[in-house]
């Protein structure tokens, strides 16, 4: 009786391995973004690496800074591209392209049973393929890069079971955000929060990613979805497919019982039911990020806003090129446009707080993205509620904070 994870290790090293064990294995691919290469490119002179591991198994994704906000940034961009161009490295992806955790999937560089890194905390998000994906620091990929290998202490398995409909108006990041105020932010230390059930079972994938995506944000090592048949067509390959056979604890959720949900600030875990803390008046909106920047989630929005005028500064960002492609194609950028949205260079936008809409003294935010700690969008005295595509364009409408569903009646 062995977790995913635990099956997934034991079958790259090629013997058993147990919860609480030391082990070096083989990663099958790994990435990392205009924000960390720099760290990481400097401990590889240090290391003196002259040639990664293997240029076939490496992405590089530009979406910190996309485009460079300063000179600064700008320059450590062009560091990046001539490692880039002497490495070889072919899987890269420039300005405009996207956010490495929508890319790297869509891309199909991944594959169920993988052991996956990426410079980036929110690399966990893959783990709605059914493989272990973990973000790790500039040394550690910096070795990654140079060896083809990592450590790592086997983790222990919660298993997050979800069953039952969500209603209208009530999405997977409304779900995510419940789970997140009944685990805390960290209460899964170290651990995988694995999701499965019906509703996860009947989840698009772009919803099993935004769940898969804020597992961090509880202290989680990583997130882990079984895959199945919406994996393979997402990915267009096939991989290995393991599954959990006990973990350490269960938490049970109704999906049925949930409505919309919002982090208030200075926390993930400090969550509300919108309909608490209804009539906040706010100065911004944000619609991306790699929690929830995808079709469907601005698809969602764009119901809402179809017809109707923001109130607020409406930033709209999709998650990749492809995505933005989508949305002129269908015609929904026209709505969002007409609605009064700015739309952004695909990339993280304003979630980092750097550019692209930072927020300024005392300024409030819905925003569709994963962390709302102090400063985190901009000035110390902002505030950043959290809330689904849904609520955020609702709220976009009134200028305040506004449940969604009077808008899907």
């Amino acid at each position: 009786m062995s977790s995913a994870i635990e099956k997934i290790l034991s079958y790259s090293i090629g013997k058993n391995v147990s919860v609480g064990e030391f082990v070096e294995v083989n990663i099958d691919f790994a990435y990392f973004h205009d924000g960390t290469g720099p760290l990481i490119i400097d401990v590889l002179k240090e290391m003196e690496v002259s040639n990664i591991f293997d240029k076939n198994r490496v992405a590089v994704i530009f979406d910190h800074s996309a485009p460079p906000y300063n000179d600064q940034s700008a320059t450590l961009q062009s560091k990046v591209r001539n490692f880039v161009i002497e490495q070889k490295i072919e899987k890269f992806h420039d300005i405009g392209e996207g956010i490495c955790h929508q890319v790297v999937p869509e891309k199909g560089y991944i594959a169920p049973g993988m052991i996956i890194t990426g410079a980036d905390s929110h690399t966990c998000t893959l783990g709605a393929f059914g493989a272990i994906a973990i973000g790790m620091g500039a040394t550690d990929m910096a070795y990654i890069l140079a060896t083809g290998k990592t450590w790592l202490k086997v983790p222990e398995t919660i298993g997050v079971e979800c069953n039952g409909k969500l209603k209208e108006g009530v999405t997977s990041k409304d779900l995510i955000l419940e789970i997140a105020r009944i685990i805390g932010t960290d209460g899964a230390n170290y651990k995988v929060l694995e999701f499965f059930g019906d509703t996860i079972k009947n989840m698009s994938i772009s919803s099993r990613m935004t769940m898969t995506n804020m597992a961090i944000e509880m202290g989680a090592k990583t997130a882990f979805i079984e895959p199945d048949e919406k994996t393979i067509e997402f990915l267009g390959r096939n991989g290995i497919k393991f599954k959990s056979d006990i973990f350490i604890e269960t938490i049970s959720i109704d999906s049925s019982s949930i409505d919309p949900k919002i982090a208030c600030p200075d926390n993930i875990s400090n969550v509300k039911s919108v309909s608490e803390v209804e009539g906040i008046e706010i100065d911004q909106v944000f619609i991306g990020s790699c929690t929830n920047g995808r079709y469907e989630d601005i698809y969602e929005a764009a119901r809402i806003l179809k017809g109707k005028k923001s109130r607020v500064k409406l930033i709209v960002i999709p998650a990749s090129k492809s995505i933005l492609m989508k949305i002129i194609k269908d015609g929904i950028i026209d709505i969002l446009l007409e609605a009064g949205a700015i739309i952004g260079v695909p990339g993280c936008g304003p979630c980092l707080g750097v550019h692209m809409g930072v927020l300024g003294e005392n300024e409030i935010c819905v925003s569709t993205s994963n962390r709302n700690f102090i400063g985190r969008m901009g000035a110390k005295s902002s505030k950043v509620y959290l809330a689904s595509s849904l609520t955020a364009a609702a709220s976009a409408i009134e200028g305040k904070i506004t449940d969604p569903r009077k808008y899907l009646k």
